[in-house]
């Protein structure tokens, strides 16, 4: 029987997508980080029990903005700060030395 090959995760990006460095890979890369962070400000709005309607008031912004931000699109570091003061939550913004971006 033939042993089967398992590959990481890093392995089967750095195929299909490129080795870290390369042009695409960092479009992945970014694209990725910006899906993280707005993801992560609609679960604390969530959370708060706030629609994207409610935020979007808070913020002086419409619903269908907010859906952008969540998805990923039209991110902005003023527009994180403004959505995480309008719902009252502190965070950190971490960058590693290889550029990598962390919202805590």
């Amino acid at each position: 029987m033939e042993k089967e090959k398992w590959y990481t995760q890093e392995e089967i990006v750095d195929k299909y997508i490129g080795p870290v460095g390369t042009p695409k890979r960092d479009k992945y890369e970014e694209d990725l980080d910006m899906f993280l962070i707005g993801n992560a400000i609609k679960q604390l709005r969530k959370k708060q029990n706030l629609t994207q309607e409610d935020l979007g008031k808070l913020v002086g912004v419409q619903k269908a903005q907010i859906s952008r931000i969540e998805n990923g699109k039209n991110l902005t570091f003023a527009t994180v700060i403004r959505l995480l003061k309008a719902m009252g939550v502190g965070a950190r913004l971490e960058i590693d030395k290889l550029g990598k971006v962390a919202l805590c």
